[in-house]
């Protein structure tokens, strides 16, 4: 009996919880909206973000939704060639269908310089996927 309650134990507490499968989710989430934004792929845009998505870039122009912000998008990539990398680093949950994820974002430019940036998505659980809502880019001044 005791080797039962033991093994029962251990295949419940094995299962990943509700909270890491989200936190996985969600990185998943990001990854896909980074290579989007890398193959310029404007159909997974449109099926990761929602429709009144809002995203505030590094040069401080505000894109109020969907096709403002997808528009905006592809426009930026064109201008801007290099590879892209989003490195998430944080997860909170608001509540079980909101969260924060902030990443690390660079752009290795073609002529092997880095852009070194902040993001931070505001993701949510519409119809039991998690899409990004909100997505604010930062680019931190030089220290003084």
């Amino acid at each position: 009996m005791t080797f039962l309650i033991l093994a029962v134990f251990l295949i419940l507490s094995s299962k990943p919880s509700h909270a890491q499968e989200n936190t996985k989710a969600i990185y998943a989430l990001i990854d896909s909206y980074s290579t989007a934004r890398e193959n310029r792929d404007t159909v997974l845009l449109k099926n990761i973000l929602t429709e009144d998505i809002d995203q505030l870039v590094s040069t401080g122009e505000w894109r109020y939704g969907l096709q403002a912000a997808v528009k905006g998008m592809m426009e930026s990539s064109a201008a801007s060639p290099g590879t892209r990398t989003l490195r998430v680093e944080k997860v909170r949950f608001l509540d079980k269908h909101t969260a924060l994820a902030d990443a690390r974002y660079e752009i290795r430019n073609p002529d092997g310089s880095v852009r070194s940036m902040w993001s931070s998505f505001t993701v949510v659980m519409r119809h039991k996927t998690w899409k990004i809502s909100a997505i604010r880019n930062m680019l931190p001044a030089a220290n003084k």
